[in-house]
């Protein structure tokens, strides 16, 4: 999370979120009045949506194709300095930094594991069987045949 600088007595607003994890977050954008006043707290500038779709926020939706969340998706986005002066978004949304060819991670050669085991248990094993096929042939051999 990143949060905004407030007035003194003021409590912590949220700028962005990021999931952990994850290079992209969210980032809050706010009715143009409200965010002219928190540009004003702030002297920065702040991302604002027309006042008129902030009915749309009153109530929490159940799905994605609803009407008032269709409104936000399809909202034009502006920002506005403290002045109410309107600024490229560019100013306020820094953009992910692109992924160039070396900073792409290339898959790694495969590792080969060291020879640890060794044959002996099985030699002991096969071992432990021909003793005891051997106990088991003398013992049938011993029988009186009748």
């Amino acid at each position: 999370m990143t949060f905004r600088e407030r007035a003194a007595g003021e409590p912590e607003a949220i700028r962005a979120w990021f999931y952990p994890g994850d290079n992209s977050g969210q980032e809050f954008v706010y009715p143009k009045k409200r965010a002219i006043e928190l540009a004003k707290i702030t002297n920065l500038p702040v991302l604002a949506m027309p006042t008129e779709l902030a009915t749309n926020l009153t109530l929490p939706a159940t799905k994605a194709d609803e009407p008032p969340v269709i409104a936000l998706k399809n909202a034009p986005l502006e920002a506005v300095k403290p002045t109410g002066e309107v600024v490229a978004i560019t100013e306020v949304v820094v953009a992910p930094p692109v992924q160039t060819a070396a900073a792409v991670q290339t898959p790694q050669p495969e590792k080969r594991l060291p020879q640890t085991a060794s044959l002996l248990p099985l030699v002991g094993l096969t071992g432990f069987l021909s003793l005891f096929a051997g106990f088991a042939l003398w013992r049938f051999a011993k029988r009186p045949v009748s």
